[in-house]
């Protein structure tokens, strides 16, 4: 129980802190692109299988969404007692909460590129492969960075929850120290940086994809 008398942040703990601070920041931040990076290397091919063999939306799907659906609580703690209070305990059970996100968006993504962009890529004689890598996955990029930007914004609360079982670090873990210290600072620094976090990742991929997607401003 955190005490009531306490201000909500005391500065001087805060200029007494900056490198405790940045490390948990990095670690956050580390264990975030880390999942979200191996969660798209997952799903990009599971997601061409979709697309490409609508039989398998099914069971692709399902095993994902079972995934998805499980607490992240309970999925950590099985997690544990298997590869211990490491941070791989804490990436298996992030990677797995991005595989739908991701798959779905992807497919949806491609499924949205328009039937005559593909005829004149065949008629310029683009192959599968060819068509795919030079059309529609770019068409398809707006929706793609979307879900990443969702993915993005899921995995930075589930670090914290992660950290707060002790697998793995980051901010969650200023959380952690706070509510057992009984300090306030920490935990509402570990609650607003989380917030921040995830609001300048969130902008930058909004820049990112501005970037890799010209031809969208020009379209609006």
């Amino acid at each position: 129980m955190l005490a009531d008398s306490q201000p909500w942040i005391q500065w001087s703990w805060v200029r007494s802190h900056p490198g405790e601070l940045w490390h948990d920041v990095a670690q956050h931040l580390d264990l975030t692109l880390i999942a979200v990076a191996v969660g798209l290397v997952i799903s990009l091919p599971l997601a061409l299988v979709v697309w490409r063999w609508r039989r398998w939306e099914t069971p692709i799907y399902g095993i994902e969404g079972v995934l998805f659906a499980i607490p992240s609580l309970a999925l950590f703690a099985f997690l544990i007692p298997i590869t211990g209070l490491t941070s791989t305990t804490a990436e298996i059970g992030l990677v797995s909460y991005t595989l739908l996100i991701l798959t779905r968006n992807i497919v949806t993504g491609l499924r949205d590129v328009p039937a005559d962009v593909r005829d004149a890529a065949e008629g310029l004689g683009y192959g599968a492969g060819r068509r795919l890598l030079l059309v529609e996955l770019p068409l398809a990029l707006p929706t793609i960075i979307a879900g990443i930007r969702i993915a993005v914004v899921t995995t930075i609360g589930l670090v914290t929850i992660a950290s707060l079982i002790g697998a793995g670090g980051g901010l969650g873990f200023l959380i952690q120290q706070g509510q057992q210290n009984d300090f306030k600072t920490q935990v509402v620094l570990g609650c607003l940086l989380s917030v921040v976090l995830a609001a300048v990742l969130d902008g930058l991929l909004v820049g990112v994809q501005r970037a890799v997607t010209p031809w969208v401003r020009r379209g609006a």
